[in-house]
């Protein structure tokens, strides 16, 4: 693991380096982005910067300096050769007083980058019990108040899953914890909207763009009878859904495959698409 913070890399990135009044750290008054590094080269780089900076904004925070993130994604991946990787940046609102009122300090950025395994082919889902707030004030914002997704995918963990899918105040559905839900009914592929609430994920953009799709609010039942579906996520790129809530479902169904394979090929043409 290689870490830069604030301008400087770090000679020990699991040491002290934090201040304990810093509002990322107390109340999660931050935003991040994960970005997939394919041999030391991060994929779709300016798509993740623009949503880090919109979901910076979104949060009453001024827009980190693209400049300086890349100077600090540059440090941490000097020399670094593994086939796949994973970045995260994190900007916070750096240093304030106890509670939830802003300082007047400087924002913390840090960029951090580590190897990364492939994810499985296929996997496994359960729809939690609680809901997305799709009218809340960070909805669609990738923030670093994750306790919620926490709590999810401790839950569908322990029904053998490794994403929770949560529905949205209505009913319909919305998102994993960290990934988008694609799904297949009567040959057609479809997505929630983003006014369902859920994150503006940069590979649910890309398959809509190399794949189509129709993006469509409905009843969470609709996506739990599909024929076949699929999460997408920057670590799992398209991973067919095999069981969702006890239900087995074909995996790759035909669309998914498809789906899979022009994400493979769309991959290897552009870098930063």
């Amino acid at each position: 693991m290689r870490a830069w913070m604030n301008g400087d890399l770090l000679t020990d990135p699991t040491g002290p380096v934090l201040g304990v009044t810093d509002h990322g750290f107390t109340v999660g008054d931050g935003v991040f982005e994960s970005v997939k590094t394919l041999d030391g080269r991060p994929f779709a780089l300016t798509r993740h910067l623009d949503r880090l900076a919109r979901s910076a904004t979104g949060l009453g925070l001024e827009a980190p300096d693209e400049d300086e993130v890349r100077r600090g994604i540059d440090a941490v991946l000097e020399g670094a050769g593994d086939p796949l990787g994973r970045l995260r940046i994190t900007y916070t609102a750096g240093p304030a007083p106890m509670g939830s009122g802003r300082g007047d300090g400087p924002a913390t950025l840090v960029v951090a980058w580590s190897a990364l395994e492939p994810t499985g082919e296929s996997t496994t889902v359960a729809t939690v019990p609680w809901t997305r707030n799709e009218r809340g004030a960070t909805a669609g914002l990738k923030t670093t108040s994750y306790a919620e997704n926490v709590i999810a995918l401790a839950h569908a963990q322990r029904q053998g899953g490794t994403e929770a899918i949560f529905a949205n105040t209505v009913g319909h559905l919305c998102e994993g914890t960290g990934s988008n839900v694609f799904y297949v009914v009567d040959g057609e592929l479809r997505t929630p909207t983003l006014a369902s609430g859920c994150l503006a994920g940069v590979t649910r953009a890309l398959v809509l763009e190399w794949c189509g799709g129709r993006e469509v609010d409905e009843p969470i039942e609709v996506a739990q009878r599909a024929d076949e579906a699929f999460l997408v996520s920057t670590t799992r790129d398209v991973q067919a859904i095999r069981t969702w809530d006890g239900r087995d479902m074909p995996a790759p169904g035909p669309v998914t495959a498809e789906c899979a394979a022009t994400w493979r090929r769309r991959e290897g043409e552009r870098i930063d698409p």
